[in-house]
């Protein structure tokens, strides 16, 4: 694909950090681990494997982006669970190490900050504000937190107290519904406490994934608080969507989701985009799957089991395979594949010269929408009364 590309705005600042190009990869439950954040940034620092067609790495091109942590829970991380602080675990050559983190109760929040700070577990802490799963909703988390806006200030106070030197920044979405709206109240208590910057899903709860998101409200909360950079997330699956959405809103950066699900190579092409250049990529389905065994290669080596590695990898075979003439049962064997070798025997069965699928650079990822809020009683009564939220809303799940 070859497009006239402008770079639109220059480097984020994220408390110390610089970010450049501006482009952040979303924090999304069981997938942006550690082997998957390996594979984003090496497509974003020109030494993809499998692709080619980027300039080699250098010293030069060392960090481009943010790749932040799937979401932990303050509660987990402060009882130090075996399965987060592995999670937390980061490879020599992340810089720098983000860390995204989900808590409803500001005390244990203020623990699990400092935790990271004392410990040294981690450069950056991302709050999660934009989950809009039922059973985190109905228990006054995620998403339906920003609305009790003393709650939303404590949380962040204690957070910023807690991090020290390190930069506190957050992710929420527009509201609850179209009746509940919240970003601009959040953001304006964002900045009040010392909030690093805002990322902005342009969707309600209500909304989940369907629809087409609000870039408009991007561009409102960026005026609203002109104080510290505003970054839009919503609908960016290629690179020219993340240089449309910095011109039309005037947002300080990107956040990519569901747009780069088994297109980790989606991160060279922003930053090709962002630099001004104008060739991305367009894999044949040999380059696909030589991806795909490395991707399953390294969730292997991360969790200490090849067998475990490729199942959990199954869950990416899909996305990866969008567009390809694979056939259903083939996707069905690849799916329930247990070793690298059968794999890898799988994958070479298949016309490995067709070429990138057109429209394959379109949406993926959960669509659904229009649904009906969970709620705990009377949540909605009185916007400042914060009661009511227990621990039961701090669960192991994400989104956002």
């Amino acid at each position: 694909m070859s497009t006239s590309t402008v770079a639109p705005t220059g480097p984020l600042r994220i408390g110390p950090h610089t970010v450049q190009p501006p482009v952040v990869l979303a924090p999304m439950a069981g997938i942006t681990n550690a082997p998957f954040r390996t594979l984003c940034r090496e497509f974003a620092e020109g030494d993809g494997w499998g692709l080619g067609g980027y300039p080699p790495k250098d010293a030069a091109s060392e960090g481009k982006g943010l790749y932040v942590s799937e979401m932990i829970t303050t509660r987990a991380l402060v009882e130090r669970n075996e399965k987060t602080l592995q999670l937390i675990r980061f490879d020599a050559s992340e810089t720098p190490r983000s860390i995204q983190l989900y808590g409803v109760d500001p005390v244990t929040v203020g623990k699990a900050v400092r935790m990271i700070a004392e410990e040294d577990l981690a450069d950056h802490i991302d709050l999660n504000f934009g989950c809009p799963v039922p059973k985190v909703t109905r228990k006054g988390g995620g998403s339906a937190l920003p609305y009790k806006r003393n709650l939303l200030r404590a949380i962040l106070r204690e957070a910023v107290t807690g991090a020290g030197d390190l930069p506190v920044t957050m992710k929420m979405r527009k509201g609850i519904d179209d009746d509940h709206i919240t970003y601009l109240d959040a953001g304006r208590i964002a900045v009040e406490e010392g909030v690093t910057s805002i990322a902005l899903h342009g969707r309600t709860a209500a909304q989940h994934y369907g629809g087409t998101a609000d870039w408009d409200a991007i561009a409102r909360l960026k005026e609203h608080v002109p104080e510290i950079p505003v970054l839009g997330n919503g609908d960016i699956w290629s690179a020219g969507d993340a240089l449309r959405m910095v011109r039309e809103t005037g947002c300080d950066g990107v956040v990519v989701g569901r747009g780069c699900l088994g297109r980790p190579w989606l991160f060279a092409d922003l930053v090709a985009a962002f630099e001004g250049r104008t060739t991305f990529a367009h894999p044949t389905l040999r380059e696909v799957a030589d991806v795909m065994v490395r991707h399953a290669t390294l969730l292997g080596e991360w969790i200490g089991d090849e067998s475990r590695g490729v199942i959990d990898f199954r869950k990416h075979v899909a996305w990866y395979l969008k567009g390809f003439a694979v056939g259903s049962e083939m996707r069905k064997r690849l799916a329930i594949t247990s070793s690298l070798d059968e794999l890898r025997v799988g994958l070479d069965e298949l016309d490995l010269d067709q070429p990138w699928p057109t429209g394959a650079d379109g949406p993926r990822g959960r669509t659904s929408g229009n649904n009906r809020v969970v709620l705990p009683e009377g949540w909605l009564k009185d916007p400042y009364d914060c009661t009511g939220v227990t621990e039961e809303a701090e669960l192991d799940t994400s989104g956002g």
